[in-house]
């Protein structure tokens, strides 16, 4: 891109934001709507997700080139003192024979001994990458290097692990084969030791008298007791969901839902007050709306904030709620940027 292409989109990202948060002032339960960054030194940008540490939010994404180039790394910002620090690169896919792999859908968590880890994937491709985590020991201002996850394990795809009231961590997984089309699988990796050993749990792909399904990038809500709910992403124009009554042991077949889905990542999130938030792109094609819904029990939905409703791709959501009770959004803005939202839940209603 040249230098004048360069300050002519820099421009346009300005006016954008300008625009976004005039527009987000005209919902009453949104009180942040922001780029992270302004100027980055990468081209592309996507996969954003976000968690809350003892030191405040922290945001990271996979940036590059575009998507899949060998120069595209692990991307993090941290919020200090009410704003978003210059992004910097804290992970890429170097090889110790030289060789670079791009990396791929980076998922904050933070764990119970107080460390944050930072999953995400490294390879050629999603039919042929693997799972690396790293640890931040200072709310992610430093990280550790990478480690490649045992074989097998790959690690939250795209969306948060979620902790049980038995103390395990479950964490919302899927693949995607290297046949020809590719066929997209689910699954569930639980850890009962805090992430040292993990075991896999499929549910059935194919619901009772229909094909099978291709899905992937769960994501999973808490219900009362030992009751989970997964939806996520598919190539049949709806978003999937399963469910479980035994805390996550086993799961029912999936089945498609009435949310329309554009074959494009989702993330929902269990409030404390028992309901439940739902990001995704409205619509059977493409990713231009992207609009909020709530749920009292994850059965009936009901839309109750517009996003995005421009044209353009505004994708792959991240969403947490924070110890204050506010609602935090992450989402990719046309491949170049990633958008802050912060909402009071209360005002959802």
């Amino acid at each position: 891109m040249s230098r004048t292409a360069r300050s002519l989109v820099l421009i346009l990202l300005l006016a954008a934001e300008s625009l976004g948060a005039q527009g987000a002032s005209t919902h009453p339960a949104v009180f942040r709507w922001e780029f992270i960054y302004v100027a980055m030194p990468i081209e592309s940008a996507h996969a954003s997700t976000i968690a809350e540490t003892r030191d405040g939010l922290v945001a990271a994404w996979f940036g590059g080139t575009a998507e899949g180039r060998r120069d595209v790394g692990i991307w993090l910002s941290r919020m200090v003192d009410g704003k978003w620090t210059t992004p910097t690169e804290v992970l890429n896919g170097n090889q110790p024979d030289g060789t670079r792999y791009p990396c791929w859908n980076p998922v904050l968590a933070p764990w119970p001994d107080g460390t944050l880890r930072l999953f995400y994937k490294v390879g050629p491709s999603p039919a042929r990458w693997w799972g690396m985590v790293s640890v931040s020991r200072d709310g992610g201002k430093t990280w550790s290097k990478g480690e490649r996850l045992p074989d097998g394990v790959l690690g939250p795809i795209k969306n948060k692990p979620v902790w049980l009231a038995d103390g395990s961590v479950l964490s919302p997984s899927s693949t995607e084969s290297t046949d020809e089309p590719s066929r997209w699988r689910i699954h569930f990796e639980r850890s009962a030791d805090s992430g040292r050993t993990w075991t896999r749990i499929v549910p059935p792909a194919t619901p009772p008298g229909g094909p099978e399904i291709n899905a992937i990038q769960p994501t999973i809500l808490k219900h009362p007791g030992k009751v989970l709910q997964a939806l996520g992403r598919t190539r049949s124009g709806f978003i999937f969901e399963t469910w479980s009554g035994d805390g996550g042991a086993s799961w029912t077949p999936l089945r498609l839902t009435k949310f329309p889905n554009p074959n494009s990542g989702i993330d929902a999130v269990t409030l404390r007050d028992g309901r439940h938030i739902l990001v995704y792109n409205h619509s059977s094609v493409g990713r231009s709306l992207l609009f909020v819904a709530v749920s009292s029990e994850g059965r009936a939905w009901r839309r109750v904030m517009e996003l995005e409703t421009e044209s353009g791709e505004y994708s792959y959501p991240a969403v947490i709620q924070s110890h204050d009770g506010n609602v935090h959004i992450t989402y990719t803005w046309n491949r170049h940027h990633i958008m802050y939202v912060a909402l009071d839940p209360a005002r959802l209603r």
